[in-house]
């Protein structure tokens, strides 16, 4: 296997914001306030170049994970090529008072709209605090690209 060179952080800053405006699901891993009991789910999420909006049923434990602790960790692409985002929840916007562009907009990206599912969504708008990529051990250093909600 040849390993590439290491990418330059402008280089691996652009390829994770071309992978987030481009990409259409992410895996978001949250956790029970209390036990600490781990969720993870692939959900279809938009990106408004500052925050990642996600839609995912108010009754599942993502959703009242995220009510009750405000923080996910999300990750995009493969083990090989990963970008992981380290949040907190903006805001929540039930379906019934999501507005009609956000609401258009996130289900031209997604492929689906959770306004026409018979479960009650929520919508949560996610601001990245931690943003870190790499593709190999050789990426590891420098692989932090925002901290403290800052790109670096």
């Amino acid at each position: 296997m040849t390993i590439e060179e290491p990418r330059s952080a402008a280089q691996r800053r652009e390829d994770t914001l071309r992978r987030l405006e481009h990409d259409v699901d992410l895996w978001v891993a949250t956790a029970e306030s209390g036990t600490g009991a781990p969720a993870l789910v692939p959900l279809s999420f938009r990106w408004d170049g500052e925050t990642i909006m996600i839609a995912t049923v108010a009754s599942s434990p993502t959703a009242r994970n995220l009510v009750a602790g405000g923080a996910a960790r999300l990750a995009l692409g493969a083990t090989r090529d990963v970008i992981m985002i380290d949040c907190t929840v903006a805001e929540t916007v039930p379906t019934a008072e999501i507005p009609a562009d956000v609401g258009d907009a996130f289900a031209a990206k997604a492929g689906f709209d959770p306004r026409q599912d018979t479960d009650p969504y929520l919508y949560f708008s996610l601001r990245p605090h931690r943003v870190q990529a790499w593709r190999e051990a050789n990426e590891l250093s420098g692989r932090t690209l925002m901290i403290k909600g800052r790109w670096r």
